[in-house]
């Protein structure tokens, strides 16, 4: 039966598209729309960061979880079905009571909430042309059926469609531009445990700007935070010398782009990890933003080198590309992202999501500018 109803919910997803929709009200149009072919009770859709697949905005409908517990269950303990194994995997998709072959107690992430009347459990990892950005679940109230193979498969077959509607919903701005004060920088502090210090006013400020539905009961319960704060807990000391994984690059209500990232502190109390929050610079954005274009490893490098002011030989020459290779780059660049000049992709497409200028990085962080989720 749910298979029958593909054609119909890739229709409406393409509509979705097409009306350039944030993706908060993206992620809601899709909730209904998936109905007709998974039925569910609650729903929860997080984006994520590309480069380091952590949470970058949330959205739950009737579920109550706070950003401690998401962060323990995904990044902290070992369970089924989690995101970001779906996504490496392949298989995008699983449901809890098919997974724990029919002992939903089998996973710690049910028996957690299991008291507050929540049954089965289907995710689903959005993945698109082999980049990682977002995810779902779909939940059923305790004594409802439970998600059969078929709803996997169905969910599987329509999430690279999900995926690159979320992605292109992710550039719209949740609400109207406003003049974006600059705070400076931020930082939480929690204790070895996870536990929370301290916060101060300036990340106070930013957390309150990123898109978390319902907002979190205190900044300390900050989905995005506390996905930081767990990361750098789990980096075990020297195996990421520059503490590149545990970063976040996020977009806040008013289109502004935030960077977040934890550290570990040393002191009297070890095991302290602190997240700092941001404005980021362009070169940091700037991948992530090429990619919700939809534009291929080369082409990002390519945008990167035309924001750069690079002329066509001289990013033939930097490419080991002929000429008409370039211009034949250039047009599928100026189709993917809707401008028809050089000046109109920088100024139209890429200005607008960070101003007053741009400055890219010669050696922009590993990861930052990566096709894929290898």
């Amino acid at each position: 039966m749910a298979q029958s109803l593909l054609p119909r919910v890739r229709d409406q997803i393409s509509r979705a598209a097409a009306d350039q929709l944030d993706w908060v009200g993206y992620s809601a149009r899709m909730s209904e729309a998936l109905r007709t072919v998974i039925p569910h009770d609650r729903c929860c859709w997080h984006t994520v960061d590309p480069g380091t697949i952590l949470f970058t905005g949330s959205v739950n409908r009737n579920v109550g979880c706070s950003g401690s517990w998401l962060a323990h269950y995904e990044y902290e303990v070992e369970d089924v079905d989690k995101w970001a194994f779906l996504a490496h995997s392949g298989r995008l998709a699983g449901a809890l009571s098919l997974d724990t072959h029919g002992d939903l107690s089998r996973s710690a992430r049910h028996r957690s909430h299991e008291a507050y009347g929540i049954g089965d459990e289907l995710r689903v990892s959005l993945v698109s042309d082999g980049v990682y950005w977002g995810a779902a679940a779909f939940l059923r109230d305790a004594g409802a059926p439970w998600y059969t193979a078929e709803h996997v498969r169905a969910i599987a077959a329509l999430a690279p469609a999900l995926a690159t509607g979320l992605r292109r919903s992710m550039l719209h701005e949740v609400e109207a531009a406003v003049t974006t004060v600059d705070y400076g920088p931020g930082v939480v502090v929690f204790d070895a445990a996870g536990n929370p210090e301290s916060v101060s006013p300036a990340a106070e400020r930013w957390i309150d700007e990123i898109v978390e539905v319902p907002a979190p009961s205190t900044p300390f319960e900050s989905k995005v935070v506390q996905a930081i704060a767990a990361r750098a807990r789990a980096i075990e000391p020297g195996t990421d010398p520059l503490e590149l994984a545990a970063r976040s690059r996020v977009r806040t209500r008013s289109g502004a782009w935030l960077l977040l990232y934890g550290t570990r502190l040393s002191g009297v109390e070890d095991g302290r990890t602190a997240v700092i929050i941001q404005p980021a610079t362009p070169h940091e954005i700037a991948p992530v933003i090429a990619m919700a274009y939809g534009l291929s490893q080369r082409e990002c490098h390519l945008t990167a080198l035309c924001i750069q002011g690079r002329s066509t030989r001289e990013m033939a020459h930097a490419m080991s590309l002929s000429v008409y290779t370039i211009q034949d780059h250039m047009k599928s660049i100026f189709d993917k992202t809707g401008v028809r000049s050089r000046g109109e992709l920088v100024g139209q497409i890429f200005l607008e999501h960070y101003a007053p200028r741009w400055e890219l990085a010669a050696s922009p962080p590993s990861g930052w500018w990566a096709k894929g989720i290898n």
